[in-house]
């Protein structure tokens, strides 16, 4: 669960999400894509900018307090990248944040990336509202798992008065 406090991810505000580029990959024009057309959807975006290591985007994350960290990489290093971001998360406390990935990823390569915690895959071809979809799904989600987890919080503290 993130150390962060429930009600700065309330539902009262827009679902904001941390774009990133990490490691060499200096192509970004997908990643500013998918940022402009999150925008135009109305979330509130973080776009990290190039060159980024997987520990700055976790860092990022959690000061930012994001609702769903998105990856693009077109560099081939996702095993290793996207393995540091989510340990570096759940070092933080954070790992309740979900990481999706988008970018020239093997499609023999998303079980894996999935099971190690990438929530889900956008492969070349994925449609901009299928991305815009699974963002909202997975923010929503977040919120609900951390409204549920701070009402029960507040009845045990209230049993034990």
């Amino acid at each position: 669960m993130s150390s962060l406090p429930s009600s700065s991810r309330g539902r009262g505000r827009r679902i904001k999400v941390l774009v990133a580029k990490m490691g060499l990959d200096g192509h970004d024009r997908g990643a500013k894509v998918v940022a402009r057309a999150l925008r135009d959807a109305g979330f509130e975006v973080i776009y990290t900018g190039l060159r980024q290591t997987p520990e700055q985007v976790a860092y990022a994350a959690v000061q930012e307090d994001v609702d769903v960290v998105g990856v693009s990489l077109l560099s081939g290093a996702h095993f290793p990248l996207m393995r540091r971001l989510i340990a570096k998360l759940k070092e933080l406390g954070a790992e309740d944040i979900p990481v999706v990935l988008g970018g020239t990823i093997p499609v023999i390569d998303v079980e894996p990336l999935k099971k190690m915690g990438v929530r889900e895959v956008f492969l070349p071809g994925t449609s901009l509202k299928e991305i815009i979809e699974t963002i909202r799904r997975l923010a929503e989600e977040r919120r609900a798992r951390g409204e549920t987890l701070a009402v029960s919080a507040s009845r045990e503290r209230g049993q034990g008065d």
